[in-house]
């Protein structure tokens, strides 16, 4: 006798009708604040560690410089881009992601990439990763997948059923999984590897005017990455090995650098655009939008104490400064109020004070107390607005330039379509070379064959939806019925998982 499906609540018991689309203004958003559950689940992830990060929990940072290289201010008028030569002082944390802080080093897993520029402007928090994109592009899905990443409940485990099932749901994932498993998954050290903002952007002038941006942050190390093999001894002859390898080649002078560059993409351009802009689990092809370089970025200093430091550092993607926006990706969007509100928890409400985090502008605010405050919490000033005594007004120059929001408010799915699985076959078809390929397919195989029989199939049917020889390869690795595979990969997701049940 079956027992009847239990309904999904609130904390406070109220029914949900849709958690895996938040509530946005049209089908490309922005977030609405009265998606209340999206808010909750955010708020809830975010206090479930103490005190260590949820994610990015282990991490190795450093202090240097950015430059101006290039005349970008027909685009932007941040202040620290509005001359070439010009010189703004930059803390970096690197990190890997799903880890708890005693992990290793060599994971496959993808690398945190913050960046906080300490501006004339205050802070300017770039928040990015190793890769392009990322697994999910709502962030009502971010607190499931983060788990999944993480321990069993039960066995305190990782495990691989958690992993390779909720990736085998979510399609849009493939794209993030197979440049995970491939040869880029496993970075030699921080020195190695590239940085990207993932998330689009926008700049905007003194005009008013804006366009869309993408950064990137390449090596100029040149990129280099472990195989399985390599990183399975290292991890237990150095588990701290890219933390040390940081460490000690700035104290050697070796400092590490990195070349700057951002695609820039019109308004109309990305109205017509073939992939949605705003989509962080696709990339905008070069081809059709070149990089152009701006910028170049250097390490030059460790810092004195690791805790005060680099354990304190707090990011947030909602600190801007003005000439730079945020965009409609609804990725972003949810990590505009989940970082910040994660910070308040891990470190106080007076987190913004902390010398690692404090701006080098002076700080005029109407907050004032809570847990930590370290400075004259405002004085005999007024702490409310507006007054008639003198406290700091409102700039109008600074304000962001209006843009239209339109649509019906609801719950708007992400209707999954070929594009979906477009752009990782291109990577295995046309970027990847046949020894890339191969250690990309044993990589896949060695990890998925510890899930069960049904998840592999569904899995591999994702790959092959991606690219047929792709997915004949994985289901051959893992002894699958390359047949049964190609038939769930003309399904949808939902039909998969129905047609995959009976298996152990």
């Amino acid at each position: 006798m079956s027992k009847s499906k239990k309904t999904y609540t609130t904390e406070f018991g109220i029914p949900i009708g849709d958690d895996q689309n938040s509530l946005t203004a049209g089908r490309s958003g922005p977030l609405l604040m009265q998606g209340t559950h999206l808010l909750e689940k955010l708020s809830h992830f975010n206090r479930e560690r103490i005190p260590e990060r949820v994610v990015h929990a282990k991490g190795a940072g450093a202090y240097g410089y950015f430059e101006v290289t290039a005349d970008v201010r027909r685009y932007t008028k941040a202040a620290f881009l509005s001359e070439v030569g010009k010189k703004t002082e930059v803390f970096v944390r690197f990190s890997t992601v799903g880890g708890e802080k005693g992990s290793a080093d060599a994971e496959r897993d993808p690398r945190g990439f913050a960046v906080k520029f300490y501006t004339e402007e205050g802070n300017y928090d770039m928040t990015g990763n190793n890769t392009p994109v990322f697994f999910i592009r709502d962030p009502l899905k971010f607190p499931d997948f983060i788990h999944t990443q993480k321990r069993h409940p039960k066995t305190n485990l990782k495990d691989a059923n958690m992993f390779w099932d909720f990736l085998s749901l979510t399609p849009e994932s493939v794209h993030q999984v197979t440049i995970l498993f491939s040869d880029r998954g496993i970075p030699k050290s921080y020195r190695f590897m590239n940085g990207y903002g993932s998330h689009t952007f926008k700049w905007y002038n003194n005009q008013g005017e804006y366009v869309w941006v993408k950064y990137h942050f390449k090596t100029e190390q040149g990129i280099e990455n472990l195989t399985r093999e390599e990183a399975a001894v290292l991890k237990g002859k150095d588990p701290d090995h890219a933390t040390r390898d940081l460490y000690e080649a700035i104290e050697r002078g070796e400092t590490p650098s990195w070349r700057v560059e951002v695609q820039i993409m019109t308004p109309e351009q990305a109205k017509k655009y073939r992939f949605d802009p705003f989509d962080v689990t696709k990339v905008w092809f070069h081809a059709d939008v070149p990089t152009i370089p701006i910028g170049r970025m250097v390490l030059t200093r460790n810092p004195e104490n690791y805790f005060a430091e680099t354990e304190q550092a707090a990011f947030s993607p909602s600190n801007f400064v003005p000439g730079i926006a945020a965009s409609p990706d609804k990725m972003l969007q949810g990590r505009l109020f989940a970082y910040h509100d994660a910070h308040l928890h891990r470190l106080g409400p007076n987190y913004h004070l902390l010398p690692v985090n404090r701006p080098k502008t002076a700080i005029h605010t109407y907050q004032r107390d809570g847990a930590m405050r370290c400075d004259d919490n405002g004085g005999s000033s007024p702490n409310y607005y507006p007054n008639s005594f003198g406290g700091p007004e409102p700039v109008n120059d600074k304000v962001e330039p209006k843009f239209e929001v339109s649509g019906m408010a609801g719950h708007h799915a992400y209707e999954i379509t070929e594009d979906d699985y477009f752009q990782a076959g291109e990577l295995y078809r046309r970027v990847m070379t046949d020894e890339e390929r191969d250690r990309l397919i044993g990589n896949i195989t060695s990890h998925l064959c510890d899930a069960k029989k049904r998840i592999q199939l569904r899995q591999a049917a994702v790959f092959y939806k991606a690219e047929a020889e792709y997915g004949t390869r994985v289901a051959k690795g893992l002894g699958l019925n390359v047949k049964e595979v190609k038939e769930l990969s003309e399904m949808s997701p939902a039909e998969r998982a129905e047609a995959t049940k009976g298996q152990n």
